[in-house]
């Protein structure tokens, strides 16, 4: 298999003043792993820091946004105790909220799957576009690990986080998606990417300084209710989740290993038929 350069898994373009960034890791629908959250981190930083740029668009090239992070990945790393679980669960956390803490605003354009990593990382950007046949949720619970970044019952409230993050919902629609506030529109498929780059020409066409000090008084409206704080104590509590053994996770593991993915997977959701 020829291994994409580093600089390719994460690709930047810039249309006028609008970035676009486009996860490019299609053959295993751009699922997250260490290196394309580290270059991203990167590539964003940068951007954050680039006066031309006036908005940053997310989105995944190929037939989804991103099912989340890297289970072949994950499965393959090192993760001997606490620290190790810490630093890695750390980087996702950081991958993650990035867009929300971006001082430009961040529009993801999401069509495929946006599940679990994806899904939060799709929350935490400021405004977010479907494709109609688009499949949310968050299965984390279903195979013994946790949420990373607990952004959901700020974005829904208590009643839907419960229900989607409980029983482990990857198959919400786009329209229940709308219905709960996750999403801000729906579009046919082929039009999420300029429907998305449309509101991003509208605020990129606003006076940036009024755009950044708007979004900084949105966010720190949360922060005054302890959004920072809430989302730390749930990254502990996913760190210390994760560190513990958990017999769901390790049956999960042991069949990856043995059968594959896609029967870990099939063993995780025969139980939910």
């Amino acid at each position: 298999i020829n291994r994409m350069n580093s600089e390719e898994i994460i690709k930047v373009e810039q249309d006028t003043s609008i970035a676009i960034l486009t996860f490019n890791r299609p053959t295993v629908l751009n699922a997250f792993n260490n290196e394309m959250m580290e270059r991203t981190i990167q590539k964003v930083n940068a951007l954050n820091n680039d006066d031309t740029v006036n908005a940053i668009l997310v989105r995944g090239d190929g037939r989804a946004f991103s099912p989340g992070f890297d289970l072949k990945a994950a499965a393959e790393r090192k993760m001997n105790n606490v620290n190790d679980w810490e630093k890695q669960l750390k980087l996702q956390f950081d991958f993650i909220m990035q867009f929300w803490h971006s001082p430009k605003p961040t529009i993801a354009a999401v069509h495929g799957y946006c599940l679990a990593g994806a899904f939060e990382l799709a929350l935490a950007c400021d405004i977010t576009v479907a494709a109609k046949t688009t499949k949310f949720g968050e299965p984390e619970v279903r195979f013994g690990t946790g949420i990373v970044a607990m952004l959901l019952p700020w974005i829904t409230g208590p009643k839907q986080a419960k229900e989607i993050l409980l029983t482990g919902e990857d198959q919400l629609s786009s329209e229940d998606a709308l219905r709960m506030g996750i999403i801000n529109k729906i579009v046919s498929d082929e039009l999420v990417f300029s429907e998305a780059q449309k509101i991003a020409k509208k605020i990129s066409q606003a006076s940036p300084r009024a755009v950044f000090f708007t979004k900084r008084a949105i966010n720190s409206s949360y922060e005054s209710m302890g959004f920072n704080q809430a989302l730390t104590n749930s990254l502990n509590l996913d760190v210390i989740l994760n560190a513990a053994p958990d017999p769901v996770k390790e049956e999960f593991s042991k069949i990856r290993k043995e059968q594959g993915l896609q029967a870990a997977i099939a063993w995780r959701d025969k139980r939910f038929k």
